[in-house]
């Protein structure tokens, strides 16, 4: 069945790289080169953020869910199905209910659950506020260290992610990771309601080769990724390439051993080439995933097997895959390495399977057709059995 989708998302600021910004765009070429038509309905923070009172219309749209609408342009394509990504901070979230076709989400983080949308505080995983103490966030200003920024982000989840209007209104909510579905249903958003669908990552095909020098380090310089504990702690005779930029820069630069080298942020592409050459990745992530890092399905791609610190979804996955070795952080790293130095070649082509039976992009556009086809059939359904004269 062709269908034609509209994918609805809000872009981040193009300055802070990241996958809720590259997903959107990876899921739209993989459902266009299926056959499907699909339209991308979005705006981009980078376009809006200069006009004048933005910030304070962000605030309210967020506290409110009343702002930019796309409705209009929905209404316009006529798609059988809406797929939204991500509404914030650029779009309001009621118009949801005024759409009444099929309407599918993703939830790429924890943003209806927590302002900082990642569920991490000074240092530690944070649930306090899905778990009952809704102020909390706003007691400590987690989004952006601020409390009149947190406010409308706290007002706006006080009732839960149930009563959120676009998960509310969404005929099916898309989760990325075993642990994002057990973090929101625990939370109150109804089992019945997800799909857990993980993200692909293109294939930029393995080598499988030897690898030299052995370890990497792909991500964002920030706190909840955990770069700086690691590097604190890195073996000195250890080579490690840290791949990425951010506010850490300068601190894990004055951590890190001689033997670390620092590549700064890299083109995505040059990234997949790269990573062939490694002997294992290393995710030293603190805080919860929403989804499976793309970082983590690129190093199977390649072949990487991945060495994951306790306290996000990679561990996760790669003992639920077999995809390499877990660890929690007051291990010491150098026997973790040396273990793991002798295990990682043996399980280069085993997480190169793993890739393709679970994170290629023909997994993932099945997963989705099926999805897409079944909401639409029902809808279709609905639509014959509907007396003329019946409201849509």
């Amino acid at each position: 069945m062709t269908l034609r989708i509209a994918v609805v998302h809000s872009f981040y600021r193009m300055s802070v790289p990241g996958g809720e910004n590259i997903v959107p765009v990876d899921q739209v070429a993989a459902l266009r080169r299926a056959g499907h038509d699909v339209h991308l309905v979005s705006v981009g923070t980078d376009d809006v953020q200069d006009r004048p009172l933005h910030a304070l219309r962000c605030a309210a749209s967020v506290a409110t869910g009343r702002g930019r609408s796309p409705l209009d342009a929905l209404r316009a394509l006529a798609p059988d199905v809406v797929h939204v990504h991500n509404l914030f901070p650029n779009y309001g979230r009621s118009w949801a209910d005024g759409w009444p076709g099929p309407l599918v989400t993703t939830l790429h983080n924890y943003r209806p659950l927590c302002a900082n949308a990642v569920l991490y505080r000074d240092g530690a995983t944070c649930t306090r506020c899905p778990d009952g103490d809704r102020w909390a966030g706003l007691r400590h200003g987690c989004y952006r260290d601020s409390r009149p920024a947190t406010l409308p982000l706290a007002w706006a989840n006080r009732g839960g992610p149930a009563a959120d209007p676009l998960l509310r209104r969404a005929d099916r909510v898309i989760v990325l990771s075993e642990l994002a579905r057990a973090t929101y249903e625990k939370a109150g958003l109804a089992a019945g309601k997800m799909t857990l669908i993980p993200n692909f990552a293109p294939d930029a095909g393995s080598s499988l080769r030897a690898a030299d020098p052995p370890w990497v380090y792909v991500g964002k310089l920030i706190p909840e990724k955990g770069i700086l504990d690691l590097l604190r702690r890195w073996p000195a005779d250890q080579p490690l390439d840290v791949i990425g930029s951010g506010p850490l820069e300068a601190d894990c630069r004055a951590a890190a051993p001689a033997r670390v080298r620092f590549l700064g942020a890299l083109p995505r592409t040059e990234v997949q080439q790269l990573l062939p050459r490694y002997q294992g990745l290393v995710f030293p992530g603190r805080c919860y995933e929403g989804a499976v890092p793309q970082v983590y399905c690129e190093a199977l791609a390649a072949g990487v097997p991945v060495l994951g610190l306790e306290g996000s979804a990679v561990p996760l996955a790669v003992r639920a895959e077999g995809t390499g070795m877990t660890a929690s952080w007051d291990e010491p790293l150098a026997g973790l390495l040396h273990t793991a130095a002798a295990r990682f070649p043996g399980l280069r082509a085993h997480c190169r399977t793993v890739y393709e039976s679970s994170y290629a992009e023909s997994v993932w556009l099945e997963r989705m057709e099926r999805l897409y086809s079944g909401l639409c059939g029902a809808d279709r359904a609905a639509a014959r059995r509907r007396p003329a004269g019946d409201p849509v």
